[in-house]
């Protein structure tokens, strides 16, 4: 292409008159967009529902200011999932039309932790079965190889691995993926969402 063919496509009328005159439309909130959360007023009892069920790391955080607690939101972190004011049981938070529309369509959140072992990168150790809360209130004698004669905990180390014996069990402490040393237990929240009955 030569340099008179460039600059004969640059200055084409359509082109420039298009540069000038285009118009991008207005921004507008989508209907289903979600709001950060924001107080409410109410009073904040520190039970950390929120922050426990936020899937987004350093999203929530509730401090203490002045004697009173109230949730404190990052939204460089926060995906506007809402399910911090769903979780809340004292309706410090809310999030644009969520809890409206929870209310219309009836719906309820639940949620349960799932755990997942990596067996490529398990060895057995122990240190997650020994340290897990759950494990020492049903076998108090669990070994420290993390070997328990209970089948009623919630994992145990069997012919060398780590085996998840009753996973309804997890309280999403999450002590099993600090204590690993490998990186090979993760501890899922997944979140639930049903129709209430009527």
């Amino acid at each position: 292409m030569t340099v008179f063919t460039y600059l004969r496509e640059f200055f084409r009328l359509s082109w420039i008159k298009a540069f000038f005159t285009v118009k991008t439309p207005p921004l507008t909130k989508p209907a289903y967009f979600r709001d950060f959360p924001e107080l409410t007023g109410k009073t904040c009892t520190h039970c950390l529902a929120c922050k426990m069920i936020c899937p987004c790391p350093g999203a929530i955080d509730v401090v203490q200011t002045g004697g009173v607690w109230n949730p404190q939101i990052t939204q460089g972190h926060c995906v506007r999932c809402g399910y911090c004011v769903e979780a809340c049981p004292e309706g410090v938070l809310t999030s644009g039309d969520l809890l409206a529309r929870k209310k219309e369509q009836g719906l309820v959140f639940t949620h349960e932790y799932i755990i997942k072992i990596d067996i490529e990168k398990c060895m057995g150790c122990g240190n997650c079965t020994t340290a897990c809360p759950v494990n020492r209130e049903i076998d108090p004698y669990i070994g420290a190889g993390g070997t328990s004669l209970s089948s009623d905990v919630l994992i145990r180390v069997e012919h060398g691995k780590n085996t998840v014996k009753h996973n309804e069990h997890c309280k999403g402490c999450k002590v099993c993926m600090d204590t690993c040393p490998n990186g090979a237990i993760h501890v899922i929240r997944n979140v639930i969402a049903l129709q209430e009955e009527t």
